[in-house]
């Protein structure tokens, strides 16, 4: 089987049943994964921060690394390898950790996580499941052909999502 890994701030998209589609390490991180189950076509997103205005050159060269830019460009990705933009997606989320000092007021984790559910909410989308939050860090495997979400943490072990 095909592996296909998404840095951070990237995304992929793929309907090929023998292919999965992993990230690794989501601390504060938020992972966007979707599937259409018509086409068959999965995505995956690994956003690191939630708004794009702190820094456009970044947003332009790599869209996923936002919440605002990186919900998009997964959805466009999502109609070229076959969604019609019609039926509706079913969205898992992980990720969103606060990995640093919990009295942190900037709590990157908690700021991401509201951002991409705010942006899902725009597209009239939300989460059928996730796993966010805490003090954890994070893997997430798509694997396609048996269209199953798992997740990872060396602390919790490997569950499906």
């Amino acid at each position: 089987m095909k592996t296909i890994y998404v840095g951070i701030g990237e995304l992929a998209v793929s309907r090929n049943p023998e292919e999965c589609i992993k990230t690794m390490a989501l601390g504060s991180c938020v992972g966007v994964m979707t599937h259409d189950r018509t086409s068959g076509c999965w995505g995956l997103l690994h956003i690191a921060l939630p708004e794009s205005k702190i820094n456009m050159t970044r947003a332009k060269a790599k869209p996923g690394t936002f919440a605002d830019t990186g919900i998009p460009s997964l959805l466009r990705e999502m109609r070229r390898a076959g969604w019609d933009g019609k039926t509706r997606l079913v969205v898992r989320l992980a990720g969103g950790a606060t990995i640093m000092d919990p009295n942190s007021t900037f709590n990157i984790g908690k700021r991401n996580l509201l951002a991409v559910k705010k942006i899902l909410w725009a597209y009239k989308l939300g989460a059928i499941a996730e796993h966010v939050g805490g003090e954890i860090s994070r893997t997430v495997t798509v694997r396609i052909g048996e269209g199953k979400v798992t997740l990872s943490s060396p602390s919790i072990g490997e569950w499906e999502l």
